[in-house]
């Protein structure tokens, strides 16, 4: 068993009261290590600590920020292959997938804004020839990230990143179904010798950590992403303290396919978009809306593409979805899939557990499953499920595909397929999503602003945004 510590002040403790949980390799279904049961006083301790480094980090120039947060970058990058079957354990996902997208973005994320910390902007305006005014960007202080466990070490980075880039101390808490990879980081963070206090690790149920965190009066920013609900929750004890907010939440994500796309593209990406890591990413197309004219012949290929895709062990090379996070998380999917099936849906593949053969039998593997014949207000196509399951439905106008794709609470991301340039650039102006990928999935530019829109998140994050939200604007107007 593998005994992870938080990291705190430079250092390496258990939590205050001593207890641990389990941490488990979905694939097995066994617990292969052990995290601190973290509460209040642990909170309040790094909170000091980060505190105390927050007098002397601000004062450090960008360029030394930028340096340290390409050493821990340079950490992943040495130990690239541990750092991806480490996550492959901690979270269930392929290797392969690991290997090629999470732990090179983790990468990514660190030196991107090591390098735009060195290039920000700063505004100055010339106020009818009588004044100056110019704008200083100053750090927060000590600011809270909380990361979840679909993306556990790319989106503990991308938080982490622009608060330390920015001069902030931070506090981190990455969540308890996937908290292996940020115990590396903070392995090697002390390996290199992070200055003290600067970035602090807590492990632990999310309730007591997040709860202290949102309300403790020297933590001036709270960045989240996770559920709408825990979401709402944060909002609800930190906005009347009137910290800066950041809550990247949920999705319910159309790909709208109409008949004049490429097919063969678009019917590929809607595979890959659909189950991509077993469908635990908040940016897969889980309904996917098909014109008329062309929904059997696609329904019969997706279905046909979707049976080909492999199941099983995440050390595979061919393994195309790996396990669900928990035994808790698979049988709240499987319950979806009964309950599609009480909502009158028809299921043309997949929709139930899977046992491989040899180690995994233990594991939470499910096919992927593909559901038509449901209304847009079902609780189906209208609830989060975060998990390989999709649903198709027909659409024969435009109108009808935008309020089809717009006819939930949520507004994160969606896709849409079209060869026609001027319906490109109508139904992106309409459609009520933060992001809309035209003819591609997934195609990110670290520059551009990323969150949603209605129950998705409140904020933005990625490129100068990020940078924006972790500091404070202060104009200094001089008279000539």
């Amino acid at each position: 068993m593998i005994s992870l510590l938080n990291y705190i002040n430079g250092s390496f403790v258990a939590a205050q009261s001593g207890e641990t949980l389990p941490v488990f390799e979905p694939a097995t279904g066994l617990a292969y290590a052990h995290a601190p049961v973290s509460a209040a006083g642990d909170v309040d301790a790094a909170v000091a600590a980060a505190k105390e480094a927050a007098r002397e980090w601000r004062q450090t120039s960008a360029a030394e920020r930028a340096g340290w947060l390409h050493r821990l970058a340079d950490g992943i990058e040495k130990r690239m292959e541990e750092f991806a079957r480490a996550e492959s354990r901690d979270q269930g996902k392929p290797v392969s997938l690991a290997r090629r997208m999470d732990i090179p973005r983790a990468v990514d994320n660190l030196r991107f804004f090591a390098g735009a910390v060195l290039h920000d902007r700063q505004d100055a305006f010339d106020t009818d020839r009588q004044a100056i005014n110019y704008v200083l960007r100053k750090p927060l202080g000590v600011v809270a990230c909380i990361s979840p466990w679909n993306l556990p070490l790319y989106l503990f980075t991308w938080k982490i990143a622009p608060a330390l880039a920015a001069g902030n101390t931070v506090v981190a808490k990455p969540s308890e179904l996937t908290p292996y990879t940020a115990y590396m980081l903070s392995e090697w963070a002390h390996e290199i010798g992070f200055p003290k206090g600067v970035l602090n690790i807590v492990h632990g149920y999310g309730g007591p950590i997040g709860d202290r965190l949102n309300i403790h009066p020297d933590v001036k920013a709270v960045s989240f992403t996770g559920g709408t609900a825990t979401g709402a929750r944060i909002a609800a004890q930190a906005a009347p303290l009137f910290k800066k907010l950041s809550l990247e939440l949920g999705g319910k994500n159309p790909t709208v396919i109409f008949a004049d796309a490429s097919y063969e593209e678009a019917l590929s990406s809607a595979v890959r978009s659909s189950f991509t890591n077993q469908g635990e990413i908040c940016l897969c197309g889980s309904r996917i809306l098909v014109e008329r004219s062309i929904y059997d012949r696609f329904l019969k290929d997706f279905v046909e593409r979707v049976r080909q895709l492999t199941v099983g062990d995440p050390q595979h090379d061919d393994s195309r979805l790996g396990a669900l996070v928990s035994e808790a998380h698979l049988n709240k999917v499987l319950g979806y899939v009964q309950l599609a099936l009480e909502e009158g849906g028809v299921i043309h593949c997949g929709g139930q557990r899977v046992i491989p053969h040899g180690r995994c039998a233990g594991g939470w593997f499910m096919e992927p499953t593909v559901i038509d014949g449901l209304p847009n207000q079902c609780r189906t196509n209208q609830e989060e499920i975060f998990g390989p399951v999709v649903t198709l439905q027909a659409f024969d106008t435009e109108q009808e595909a935008l309020e089809l794709a717009n006819g939930t609470e949520y507004g994160l991301a969606a896709g849409l397929w079209t060869s026609d340039g001027s319906r490109v650039h109508r139904m992106s102006a309409q459609l009520d999503f933060g992001i809309v990928w035209v003819n591609s999935w997934l195609l990110r530019d670290l520059r551009t602003p990323f969150g949603g829109m209605k129950s998705s998140g409140v904020g933005r994050e990625g490129g100068y945004d990020a940078l924006r939200f972790f500091t404070e604007p202060v104009n200094v107007c001089i008279k000539y």
